[in-house]
């Protein structure tokens, strides 16, 4: 999963969180021969504008085969319980991740009125979507499951099988194919390196139940790389 190079191997889009430098990710996507690449900061779009007008002056005089294709997300936290409930501290702080993506510009406008609500009706601690309001804005996105923070996950890890079965069931029933399951092996071998290094065996104790889940409920398989 270096570079993020294996995410959607059938067009070899990657997703990044955008609070890096973007026109460096842009740049690196480009040197490793990526087509485009998705910036999905946490709760918020702020840097989509600085994404499109970099891709914008990068794909000048372009043909459209040869364009770098940048894709519009973000890294929602979705409420446990819904985004109005912000009476218990423990339960209603943040939520779980959720990656969506706008995958044309009916998604586009949906993940900005999800997001917007989430900062206007949500906001308890962080900007907070739930299940009501993407099911009401799910066309023209894509869903993944996140990181060990997202709701199939934490399930997995906490021993909820069955809870994570019928998570799994809601969202195919909402994106169908437009609904992936991520593999993340985020290993840190370099000693010096900043991290926590509990992260990569969590990753791997819930990896098989993942790939079974998916089996099962015939979902697809994405390998990402979680920079948060």
């Amino acid at each position: 999963m270096e570079d993020f190079v294996h995410l959607h191997v059938h067009t070899q889009y990657s997703i990044l969180d955008g609070q890096a430098a973007i026109p460096k990710l842009v740049d690196k996507a480009i040197n490793n021969g990526m087509r485009g690449m998705a910036i999905t900061d946490h709760g918020n779009m702020f840097g989509i504008k600085e994404f499109f007008n970099y891709c914008n002056k990068v794909n000048k005089g372009k043909s459209e085969e040869e364009k770098f294709k940048p894709i519009f997300g973000c890294e929602v936290y979705c409420a446990r319980r819904d985004l109005h409930s912000k009476e218990n501290n423990a339960l209603d702080k943040s939520g779980w991740h959720l990656i969506l993506l706008a995958k044309n510009e009916v998604g586009y406008h949906n993940l900005v009125k999800i997001v917007s609500e989430a900062w206007v009706d949500g906001y308890y601690h962080r900007p907070r979507t739930d299940h009501k309001a993407i099911e009401k804005h799910h066309e023209g996105l894509i869903a993944s499951s996140a990181c060990l923070a997202g709701e199939i996950p934490r399930y997995i890890k906490n021993g909820q099988i069955e809870e994570a079965e019928k998570s799994i069931q809601w969202f195919k029933s909402i994106f169908g194919d437009d609904f992936y399951i991520e593999l993340m092996r985020h290993e840190v071998k370099d000693p010096m390196q900043r991290a926590n290094r509990d992260t990569y065996k969590e990753q791997k104790a819930i990896e098989p139940t993942l790939i079974e889940l998916a089996h099962k409920y015939n979902v697809k398989l994405i390998c990402t790389n979680d920079r948060g």
